[in-house]
């Protein structure tokens, strides 16, 4: 297997034998269920589904069902043990592990050009009437219109953000807690999707 689903608890920092704080993003894996795998001969590839957050809900003729909150696929050179309803735990990566961390970015509502995308603004003494607006925007006869993709004004954040290449630092299977190097999109709280890119050898 090659991803978990896990909840952000928190920055903090850990100390190297040599001294150094290295800052890491603590995050919680509760056991990750195998909702259900596809096969290479009816859906051509092999994949598994992982779920968290199970809830029991019953239908309108009685059947009850679960429900995750969390679901997230990814595909599997062999689905051998993994079969629906297995548990995988945080045991699956181990110390300097390298992996792949996705989550959605906190949302910051409707943003100035200033702080969307770094513009410098004019003069903020008295009798500038050029503070944070953007300037201009586009040409008057040719094109005549304002170009796409010009940086303007807008909503700003909750977006995916993918980061590759992060080193997993602390494993804690007893408390099912794991340290990544380095910050994490998303608010504390939030569910991200991690992959593993290699072990160590």
């Amino acid at each position: 297997m090659s991803g978990l689903i896990a909840k952000k608890v928190g920055m903090s920092r850990v100390f190297l034998q040599n001294g150094e704080a290295v800052p890491v993003t603590y995050l919680s894996i509760e056991p990750n269920v195998v909702v259900r795998t596809k096969n290479e001969q009816k859906d051509g590839y092999n994949a598994v589904v992982l779920g968290i957050g199970s809830k029991m809900w019953r239908s309108r003729k009685g059947k009850e069902n679960t429900r995750y909150a969390h679901q997230k696929e990814w595909k599997v050179e062999s689905l051998d043990g993994l079969d629906p309803g297995t548990q995988l735990k945080v045991d699956l990566f181990d110390t300097d592990t390298l992996v792949t961390v996705t989550g959605v970015s906190k949302g910051k509502g409707f943003q100035g050009v200033v702080r969307r995308h770094g513009f410098a603004g004019g003069p903020a003494s008295h009798g500038s009437h050029f503070k944070r607006e953007p300037g201009s925007i586009g040409m008057r006869n040719k094109p005549g219109r304002v170009l796409k993709g010009h940086p303007m004004a807008g909503h700003m954040g909750q977006e995916t953000v993918t980061l590759q290449h992060r080193s997993v630092m602390v494993v804690d299977a007893a408390k099912g807690v794991i340290a990544i190097k380095g910050p994490i999109p998303g608010p504390n709280g939030c569910t991200v999707f991690l992959t593993k890119e290699s072990s160590p050898s």
